[in-house]
Formats: C-alpha cells, structure tokens, sequence
C-alpha cells in the first residue's frame, strides 16, 4: 500500500514538471522596439506668417491755429474732400489789424528817411569831386547815415512783412487732396497756439485714395521678407475678400519695445472702401531664399540639455544640438551640424540614451 502511494506521488511530480518544461517552450519571446528612423533632405520651404495691421492715411495731419484767434468761418466739415490749397476756414484776429497799419506807416516812413539821406550823400559824391568844396570827413559821415537809413529801412520791411504772414495764418488752407476725418471747433471758438483753445486741432486731414498698411513682423522673419513682395490682407468688416499690396518700405532697424521691424505697403483705394484705422490681418508669404533641412516635429527634442534630434551612426543612437527655424503644419526647419543623406530617428524623445541600438 505505500509502495503505491509513492509511484502516484513520483508521477505527479513527473506531470508537473513536463506541463511547466511546455510552458516554458510555448512562452512568447520578447523583441527589442523597432526605432524608425528618415533621411535628412534639404529643401526650400514656404510658409505663411499671419500677423495683425493697421490702415492708416498715406497723408495726415493734425491743423492747429497759429495765432490766437476766433472761427470767424467754417467752409468744411466732415466727410469734406478737399483739394490741395483749398481755403477751409477763416480766423479773426481784430488786433492784426492795427499791427499792420502800423508796421506798414513805419516802412513808409522809414523809406522816406532814407531817400533823404540817400539823396543827401549823392549831393556830396558829387560835390566832392570839386577839389576843396566837401571834407573828407563829412563825405564819410553822409554816406554811414545813408547805409544806417538803410539797415532800418530793411528791418521796417521784415516787420512788415512778419504782420503779413501773421495774418495769412488767420486763413486755414489744405495741404493737400484729402479728407476731413475730424473738426472739433464751432464758430466763433477761441483758438490759438496755447492755452485751451489749443489743446485739439482745428481739424484733421486724411489722403484716403492711397492708405499705408503697417505691420511689425518679428526679427525671426524680417530676413524672409523684400521690397516688392506681394501679400494679401483681409479685413473683418470685408469677410470674404483679399486685397493685394506689395511692400514698398521696411524701417531698416527693430523695435526696441517690440523687437519688430516696421514694414508697410501702399495700398490704391480708389473705390474708398477701405478706411484709415480699419484693423487688418496681413498674410506674409515666407519664402527661403537657400535650401534648409526641414525634419518632422516628433524628430526634435527640447529639454532641459538643450534642443536636439538623434543621428544614427553605425547603427546607434547620438544626440546632435540644433536650432529651430521655422515651423509649418508638422514640419520644422532645423540648423546644426546635419549632412545630407544621414540617418535620423523619426520619434526622438528623452528617454533614447546616445548608444542605443537601431535595429
């Protein structure tokens, strides 16, 4: 009896362990990951940098009173179109008046002072040539009193002349063809060059025919852009349409608040649908100039070491900085030290040491 309950225990044991050796032999065995990996290839790439902009007016002035003075009349207002020299408004100033008068009565007697002391210093030229008739001395003096008559007189013509002006200011002429956009005075309000009366222009004038859009494009994209580039801009007002300008000038110097460089566009507005202020989104084509490497954006790592992608050499992994250029869709320029025709891994992360094999 306990010879048999061994030989049942023994074959137990027996069937254990060949259910555990099939177990063994059946069990899967576990492959390294396969790493996928791409080949670095130059390109030129063109992209699309959208960035807020402003109308402006390629003209405009703000006309303030240079004399003090009254809205004697008003010949615009806004909306008005105006013509280069048009006379827009009229200011009185009573005391204008009486400062020519008397500028002009000193020039007249100023004038008569010196055609005597002319007069009298050509009577002793001539008298002169008579040997023994006129002095010397005298000649000399008459001639100083003639050219000091004339210095006055000279100076009797600029004050005359400086009322004159002032009083051209009391007429308010355009500049140029424009618009008025803004009158802030009524008739008979006090204007002039300081106090209250001079705190807002008279009015404002805009060429709205022809507007400026500006835009400040970063200093990473100022080097993509030219003069002569044609863009498009859309405006919120105008869903539905694109307008067309070229660059007509660039600043030439960044910002020092923004970083930006100033670029703007002149833009024909025959038609007046556009107007100055109106906001616009400005899309600036970004075209390279010279072939890039361009790599998918999963190849490039950015971490606390640094920016890197991962070179395969001789079939392991070894982490190569770069920097980051432009971005488009799921693509990135890179620059660093990349050859053409090398082997890169396509998903890089952290965790892929230098050394790692690619299988």
């Amino acid at each position: 009896m306990k010879n048999n309950s061994i030989k049942v225990a023994v074959l137990a044991m027996l069937f254990l362990a060949s259910c555990a050796e099939k177990k063994e032999e059946t069990a899967p065995v576990e492959e390294a990951p396969v790493i996928e990996t791409f080949i670095a290839q130059k390109e030129k790439l063109s992209t699309e940098l959208r960035m807020p902009a402003e109308l402006v007016g390629f003209q405009q002035v703000d006309i303030y009173a240079k004399v003090s003075s009254f809205v004697k009349e008003l010949k615009v207002d806004i909306g008005s179109e105006v013509k280069k020299g048009q006379l827009m408004m009229i200011l009185e100033a009573p005391e204008t008046s009486s400062q020519l008068a008397a500028a002009e009565s000193r020039l007249h007697s100023q004038e008569a002072v010196y055609m005597t002391s002319n007069n009298t210093y050509k009577r002793f030229l001539e008298t002169s040539k008579v040997e023994g008739t006129i002095s010397k001395n005298d000649l000399e003096l008459a001639e100083g009193r003639k050219n000091s008559d004339y210095a006055q007189l000279q100076a009797a013509k600029a004050s005359y002349r400086e009322v004159q002006n002032i009083i051209n200011y009391l007429q308010i002429r355009a500049p140029f063809d424009g618009v008025i956009a803004a009158r802030n005075v009524n008739l008979g309000a006090y204007v002039g060059p300081a106090g209250k009366g001079s705190d807002q222009p008279l009015v404002t004038i805009q060429q709205q025919d022809k507007l400026r859009l500006s835009v400040f494009v970063p200093e990473a994209y100022t080097g993509y852009l030219s003069n002569g580039d044609e863009l498009s801009f859309t405006v919120k007002s105008m869903m539905g349409q694109n307008f067309k300008a070229k660059i007509a000038r660039k600043s030439g110097a960044l910002d020092s608040k923004l970083r930006s460089e100033r670029i703007e566009m002149d833009v024909i507005n025959t038609t007046k649908k556009l107007l100055p202020g109106m906001v616009a989104e400005a899309i600036l084509p970004l075209n390279a100039k010279d072939s890039t490497f361009v790599v998918p954006k999963t190849a490039v790592v950015s971490s606390s070491e640094g920016i890197f992608i991962l070179k395969v050499k001789d079939h392991k992994t070894l982490r190569t900085e770069v920097q980051k250029g432009r971005e488009f869709e799921d693509r990135v320029e890179v620059f660093g030290d990349i050859q053409p025709n090398e082997t890169f891994v396509k998903v890089a992360s952290e965790e892929i040491k230098d050394g790692t094999e690619v299988k």
